[in-house]
C-alpha cells in the first residue's frame, strides 16, 4: 500500500476536523526513494485526495531495483503483486500535477525507473513535469532541487508565483 497511504489520508482528515486552517482540498505529497515511490502512488491511486506530488528518485518498480529488496516483503516475483506495485500501473488515474525527479548517475535507484513512469504517463496522455539532475547520485538535497520542490507546491497548491531564481540561503551568505 505504498507506505500506508490510506492511514496518512485518514490522519490528515482527522487533523483537519479540528484544525479549520487546514485545507484538505489542496494536499500535496513528496518523497524520495521509497518515498518517491509512495508519492507517485499517492497521486495516482488516490487522485481525489492528493492534488500535487513530487516523486524524487523513486524506486517505482522493484523488478528493476536491488534484487532481494522487494522479495523480502512480497516474495519471489511470480504473481500479480509485482505488476500492481509498479507506480505506472495507475498512470491513467492521474488528475493532479506530478514532478518526477532523478539524478542521472543514481547507482541505487536507476533513472530508468523514473523514465518508465514518464513513459506510462505519456502513453496515458497525461501531463507531467520531469527534472533530471545531471551528475547527481541517489542523495541530493542541494538548494536548487529544494527550491524546485518548494516552487512546485507554491505554484500548484497555493496558486502563487514563487520568486524567480530565488537562492536558498542567500540572505545569510557573506558577500
Amino acid at each position: 500500500d505504498a507506505g500506508g497511504l490510506e492511514d496518512h489520508i485518514a490522519g490528515i482528515r482527522q487533523l483537519a476536523a479540528t484544525r479549520p486552517f487546514m485545507d484538505i482540498d489542496r494536499v500535496g505529497i513528496w518523497g524520495h526513494s521509497g518515498g518517491g515511490f509512495a508519492a507517485a502512488h499517492g497521486i495516482m491511486d488516490h487522485p481525489d485526495f492528493y492534488k500535487v506530488a513530487v516523486a524524487s528518485a523513486g524506486n517505482h518498480d522493484v523488478r528493476g531495483y536491488i534484487a532481494g529488496w522487494g522479495e523480502q516483503y512480497q516474495g519471489f516475483p511470480v504473481d500479480e503483486k509485482y505488476n500492481a506495485q509498479f507506480s505506472a500501473a495507475s498512470a491513467a488515474n492521474l488528475r493532479g500535477k506530478i514532478l518526477l525527479v532523478c539524478g542521472d548517475m543514481d547507482d541505487n535507484v536507476h533513472p530508468s525507473l523514473t523514465l518508465r513512469v514518464a513513459d506510462a504517463l505519456i502513453k496515458a496522455n497525461k501531463d507531467f513535469d520531469l527534472l533530471i539532475l545531471p551528475n547527481r547520485n541517489h542523495g541530493y538535497s542541494e538548494p536548487y532541487f529544494l527550491r524546485r520542490l518548494w516552487d512546485y507546491f507554491v505554484r500548484n497548491l497555493l496558486g502563487a508565483e514563487p520568486p524567480q531564481g530565488y537562492e536558498i540561503g542567500s540572505a545569510s551568505r557573506k558577500k
